[in-house]
């Protein structure tokens, strides 16, 4: 038996601890809200992320980050990106011991353009830590504390450890696969993001399964190219953390980057659909990453291009659409031509 801390009680968050509570493993959920800590201590529910769920009794709850990180073995982030460094800092101040550091979050810090493991890195010292593990894939948090069948991805740069963080998770509903490619993980995981703010928007707008196969399929080709131009396997993109996550975030209403951008589509504001949806949305933030990164290193992303004018300068989401489908003519396989290739080797 492990003891897991896990950080983050939100849906995500509390999901993941029922699957470890679930494998016999002792954890302990770290959250701000002495309300809903409470709540899950004495009634073993969280009512406001996950409603009509019963959680395993032997999760304990705290607001406190000292006693929820008291002899953990690992620690599970699952805190929105944008309080990912404030939440490492912290760690850095209380750890006095190498541990195991895994996230689920997905996102990219937008002034830096860096990745969650990057941000890991930097604020969480060396000898704080054996190693970073990622864990991501096509894993609507509704469903997984339903325990429907669900699979996921852990990557990491030690192998030795994303096996070990396989095992803490793997169970007959919830199966984890391994992967060394940590960049295209964490790039596949936060851009579908933006993909999904998109077809939510096609949605919106009435525009049916047409429009939202188009930018399913078109902006899986954007992760790729993104994703190969800083280092990515473009093998990745091809599994749970891309195409997966792709298919279930722009296809599901459990996406809250999806009813987002449903909102938009029927013209809400960008803050009447963040004030509406009460939790983060991180293809929001997401979106204004890979637009700096793009233009930064000159990969071609039109439909990231488009979302970013939508919710940063005002542009009318029709305008938007219309604006993708009058681009210049170009031939299908040109930009998926090297994608096939990589998948042939």
């Amino acid at each position: 038996m492990d003891k897991i801390a896990v950080l983050g009680a939100g849906s995500w968050g509390t999901a993941l601890a029922m699957v470890l509570a679930d494998n016999g493993h002792a954890v302990t959920l770290w959250g701000k809200r002495t309300e809903q800590i409470n709540e899950i201590n004495e009634y073993h529910t969280n009512k406001r992320f996950l409603p009509e769920i019963g959680l395993p009794t032997t999760i304990k709850a705290t607001t406190n980050l000292e006693d929820a990180l008291d002899g953990a073995n690992s620690i599970l982030l699952v805190v929105p990106t944008k309080a990912i460094r404030e939440v490492c800092q912290k760690l850095n101040t209380i750890l006095n011991r190498p541990v195991t550091i895994i996230h689920a979050s997905k996102g990219i810090e937008p002034n830096t353009s860096k990745r969650i493991s990057e941000l890991i890195e930097e604020e969480i010292s060396e000898a704080n830590r054996d190693a970073i593990v990622v864990l991501s894939g096509p894993s609507h948090a509704e469903e997984v504390a339903l325990r429907h069948p669900t699979t996921v991805t852990v990557a990491s740069k030690n192998m030795e450890e994303a096996r070990k963080v396989q095992d803490l998770f793997n169970n007959q509903y919830f199966r984890v696969y391994t992967n060394e490619d940590i960049v295209g993980v964490e790039i596949g995981g936060a851009l579908k993001n933006i993909i999904a703010l998109a077809a939510g928007i096609t949605d919106g707008l009435g525009y049916g399964d047409n429009a939202k196969a188009a930018l399913i399929t078109r902006g899986l080709a954007e992760i790729i190219r993104l994703g190969k131009a800083i280092g990515a396997n473009t093998q990745t993109f091809a599994g749970l953390t891309g195409m997966g996550d792709l298919i279930v975030t722009c296809t599901s209403v459990h996406s809250r980057n999806w009813r987002a951008g449903n909102l938009l589509g029927q013209g809400k504001s960008l803050d009447e659909v963040l004030e509406n949806m009460g939790m983060v949305v991180e293809g929001v933030r997401t979106t204004q990453a890979a637009y700096h990164m793009a233009n930064e290193i000159g990969v071609e992303m039109p439909i990231v291009n488009e979302l970013y004018a939508v919710l940063f300068e005002g542009k009318d989401p029709k305008n938007a659409v219309d604006s993708l489908m009058s681009r210049g003519k170009r031939h299908e396989t040109e930009s998926v031509t090297n994608f096939i290739s990589d998948l042939a080797e």
